[in-house]
Parts: C-alpha cells; structure tokens; sequence
C-alpha cells in the first residue's frame, strides 16, 4: 500500500545524483541550482505531501490559488541562461537511464494518447528505447512562462533575499519581457502560446531563450496524485506505485536536445518507510544534501512488491 513509502525529491544541475539537494517541497524555499549553463530557483508543490523532509507541508498556498484549486503537483522555476538557445532545441519532460520496457505497465499506450490529446500534443519521445524519452518543447509544454528583463544579474539570483517563492506564476512579461512576446506576435493567454508554438516549427526557430533574460515558468497538471501514486487521466485511471521502486525513479529534466546539456533535473524517488527509519537511526542528518555511498539520496530507493498494490 502506498503508506508503505516515502516520496523524496531532489534537484540539481546534471544527472549525477550527488550533485542534487533535497527539495523542500511546499516549504515556500526554492532550490538555487547553479551551473555552466543556467542559474534556476526550482519549487515543487505536492497536495498531500507525504514524503521526506520529515515533517514537510502537506499542502501549500499554491494549491488555493484560483488557477489550481484542481492541481496536484507543481514545478515551479526561474531561470536565466547563461547562454542563448533557439526555441526549437529547449525541451522539457522525462527521461530514464535504462530501459524500461520490461517495466512499462498494461494500458500504457492508451494512457499516452490520452496525455497528449488531454495534457501535451507536442509531447514525443520512445519508452521502448535502451534509454527511455518523453519530451515536449519547452515553449509548449510548460504550462506558464512569463518573461522577464535582460542582464538579470546571475551572480545574486538564487541568493536568500532572491530565493522568495511566488504564490503562482501567472502568464506575460515584465521588465521589457512583454515586447519580446509582442515582437513575435505570441498570444497573451497559456493556453493559446503553447497552441501558437506547437502551429508551426519557424515559430519555435524565431524564438531565442536569450543569455542573461530571466524566464519565469510552471508545469503543473491534476492528473499525476503522488499521495496514492495514481495517474488519473479523462475516463482512464492507471496505479503507478509499482512502476516506481527501485531505479525507476521519475525524473524531470529540462535540456538541450541538439547537445544533450542539461540545465537542471528534478527527481521523485520512492523510498521504502522502513529503511528511510532504519538509516535515520543509523546516520544524523547533517544536511538537506545527505546522499549515501552510492550517490543515491539517502534511503534506499525501494521496489514495491505486487501484493503492495492492493
């Protein structure tokens, strides 16, 4: 059963588990990431947070925003790109290490055209691949970006009096951000940006994400419920919680498809209850960084068994 396991998140600037902290979701603290190509504040928002830190915010303020009083997870970031990339490189979604073929659960496929009919049209990608993908472009994927000004000094972003988390993104522009959207001609509304990006490939082409610009963005949906780990989907409901364990872990990233260089991940790990106590016992928390000898966050990512889904 699901009250068998923890949820821990973590963040960080590459792939490499021991360059990630741990998030404190709902706190109201971003995650500061820094790196060679980006500094980024990330918040994640969970309803019903069950999961690590210890005594995390079940909920958040988020969550009673008119925008998503349905919502069930939040991932919120500002970032400012340390260098420009064209529209069309910049994606947004999951990828795995290893394949996952062997693990893909009944009812996946049906599950998928619902997504991208419900949630992300432009969503792509090959799960039967030795290293697994979904990814949509970054400017229709995510559900709001709001634009900011240029030369944002990266140097004190993601310091303590910039780390504030905002109630909610709400879509636009502000310090010049607003011209750049009307320069393009892109719609005001969300919705109609991410329709007016997935209309045409120039459009994505005619857009730069430009070095020292800050970019607000949120990604969120009611459909993924880590407090039962159910993907509830229009007329189609599928358990997740054995499809979790172990390395199959759910990680998003945002990159650059044309490189590969990753401007930041973030991590859902399913722990097993019993061995996050066990360690816990064993080794003081010294920091929101913990990691174990492996370079995983520490906990022992657990696999569930069958008899656990009931």
């Amino acid at each position: 059963m699901a009250d068998k396991y923890l949820l821990q998140v973590t963040a960080g600037p590459s792939y490499d588990p021991t360059s990630h902290q741990v998030v404190a979701v709902n706190s109201g603290t971003p995650t500061s990431i820094q790196s060679s190509l980006c500094s980024a504040n990330v918040s994640v928002r969970i309803q019903n947070y069950r999961g690590l830190p210890r005594g995390s915010p079940s909920t958040s303020s988020y969550f009673s925003h008119p925008l998503h009083l349905h919502d069930q997870y939040s991932i919120g970031f500002s970032f400012v790109p340390h260098r420009s990339i064209n529209g069309k490189s910049l994606v947004f979604g999951n990828d795995f290490d290893h394949p996952i073929r062997d693990r893909i659960p009944p009812g996946f496929n049906a599950a998928f055209q619902i997504v991208k009919w419900a949630i992300d049209p432009g969503l792509d990608g090959d799960v039967y691949a030795d290293k697994p993908y979904l990814y949509g472009n970054a400017l229709s994927s995510i559900n709001v970006l709001s634009v900011g000004p240029k030369n944002s000094k990266s140097a004190e972003f993601g310091s303590e009096e910039e780390a504030i988390e905002e109630e909610a993104i709400e879509e636009g522009g502000f310090g010049g951000g607003q011209e750049v959207r009307l320069n393009l001609n892109i719609p005001d509304g969300a919705a109609a940006r991410q329709n007016w990006f997935l209309g045409g490939h120039d459009r994505l082409e005619n857009w730069q994400w430009e070095e020292g610009r800050l970019y607000k963005a949120d990604f969120f949906n009611p459909y993924l419920d880590f407090n039962e780990f159910t993907l509830k989907l229009p007329g189609f409901s599928l358990k997740v919680l054995g499809y979790l364990g172990g390395e199959d872990y759910l990680r998003y990233v945002l990159k650059d498809k044309d490189t590969g260089e990753v401007f930041f991940v973030v991590v859902f790990t399913l722990l097993s209850k019993d061995q996050v106590d066990k360690d816990q016992t064993k080794t003081p928390q010294v920091s929101m960084s913990n990691t174990n000898s492996s370079g995983d966050p520490a906990g022992q990512p657990f696999e569930p068994k069958a008899d656990d889904l009931d």
